[in-house]
């Protein structure tokens, strides 16, 4: 196994793992943003006010994405156990 292979597994691992967290860190800032402005707005400042809303659009992008986020995720580790016999040579 050479220092390229490595750093280029471990390249993939980063580029995987920064596209299965962008959906929900996406949303999760969108609606924080939106949320913060509007208690700013209307000045409430209630926990729960931002807890709720960032949690009901977590779930639902999850359920948006979670098919793409797990197929991605299978590809990934089907390309690491595809190179096994390469690494072992």
């Amino acid at each position: 196994m050479t220092p390229d292979m490595v750093i280029e597994i471990g390249r993939q691992a980063l580029v995987v793992t920064a596209l299965l967290s962008a959906p929900l860190l996406l949303s999760a800032l969108v609606v924080g943003l939106l949320v913060g402005m509007f208690q700013a707005a209307t000045q409430i400042q209630d926990m729960t006010l931002s807890f709720i809303p960032k949690l009901i659009v977590l779930v639902i992008a999850l359920g948006l994405t979670g098919h793409w986020m797990l197929g991605l995720l299978i590809d990934y580790t089907r390309n690491l156990f595809l190179m096994i016999p390469g690494i072992a040579a």
